[in-house]
């Protein structure tokens, strides 16, 4: 089973005065993520929760091979980032809003561009491009320039793209944020869809109705340590008021004050 398994990450990093001011501590290290411990399986959503600066983004851009971890290594279909990234990066599709596409290119060229860049035949490109941009309405606007492009049609033009070699790991960051409604739920529904056809999903986000409508498993992450892993059914049953959202303030409310779940 091609599973992508987090083993025991560990990531620190350096804070300037400037971050130290802002984090409100003497501290010249900020540990991001802490002996952090997952596993997604295909056929799944797997939810990855927690406040801003919880470490989230950190997990994610090391699975994704944009940072090393300086302990832990994390194995993806068998590949590890530490020693196989190049294999990695074949296999995985990434979406965070901190990569931006050029503005001065089209959605049309940036496809096509990624895909040779993934070493793709150019009629499996193309067969691609028509598909996604017909799923998520790109085609009336494939020539327009991406700087032109309204918000929600930029966020579907990147995960569009991210989806170019139909990889078997996606990995999105944030994916429905600054979204309108309908534009949120094309993703959301495509996110189903990719599941349904035995992907392995991962999805960070702040939006806990979204977590408990498509996420099958979810793990809460604060101060870089992962507080409950489980099924969201088996989560929202650890509280009286089997209500996710709450479950998530009472985590961070026990912290803040030492405490365990």
């Amino acid at each position: 089973m091609q599973t992508l398994e987090v083993l025991h990450l560990k990531k620190t990093f350096k804070l300037s005065k400037k971050q130290q001011k802002l984090e409100k501590t003497k501290t010249k290290e900020k540990v991001a993520v802490n002996d952090l411990s997952f596993v997604a399986y295909p056929g799944e959503i797997f939810g990855l929760l927690g406040p801003n600066g919880a470490g989230k983004t950190t997990c994610l851009r090391t699975i994704s091979t944009l940072i090393k971890p300086d302990e832990g290594d994390v194995m993806v279909g068998g590949s590890s980032v530490v020693k196989d990234s190049f294999d990695v990066r074949g296999k995985i599709g990434f979406l965070t809003s901190e990569l931006k596409l050029e503005d001065h290119f089209t959605p049309n060229y940036l496809f096509t561009y990624f895909g040779r860049l993934h070493g793709l035949e150019e009629e499996i490109i193309e067969t691609r491009k028509t598909n996604l941009f017909k799923k998520f309405g790109i085609e009336d606007f494939k020539e327009v320039k991406v700087g032109d492009l309204s918000t929600g049609m930029k966020q579907k033009t990147s995960i569009a793209i991210s989806l170019v070699h139909d990889p078997e790991f996606i990995i999105f960051d944030e994916p429905t944020n600054g979204l309108d409604v309908l534009t949120a739920r094309s993703v959301t529904d495509y996110l189903l869809e990719l599941r349904d056809n035995g992907k392995t999903v991962i999805l960070s986000t702040h939006i806990l109705s979204v977590v408990e409508k498509i996420c099958d498993r979810a793990g809460i992450i604060i101060n870089g340590k992962m507080k409950i892993c489980d099924t969201i059914e088996n989560i929202k049953k650890t509280n009286p008021s089997n209500d996710l959202e709450e479950i998530f303030f009472d985590l961070i409310k026990q912290e803040d004050q030492g405490g365990a779940f």
